[in-house]
């Protein structure tokens, strides 16, 4: 898979639990804190593009990135090492 196929994912699953910011333009260098999601939603949207990407992972993996873009790269960095 590919960093853009991940970063449509990510999209996706953003929309999906944020459907306010449908027809928004998302970008790599957006931190879901600043499009508003709470810990709650940051939570849900981590889970769920785990889910959509088949990684067995626990979600406690995959926090640290400081924006979508980083998140992007540690999630495709994750599917390469499986």
């Amino acid at each position: 898979m590919t960093t853009e196929f991940v970063f449509s994912v990510m999209r996706r699953v953003i929309f999906e639990v944020l459907p306010q910011l449908r027809g928004r333009e998302i970008d790599r260098a957006d931190s879901l804190e600043e499009l508003g999601a709470n810990s709650v939603e940051r939570a849900d949207i981590v889970v769920l593009a785990l889910e959509e990407l088949n990684l067995n992972i626990s979600p406690v993996e995959v926090f640290g990135p400081r924006n979508i873009g980083e998140l992007v790269e540690l999630l495709n960095a994750k599917l390469a090492a499986v």
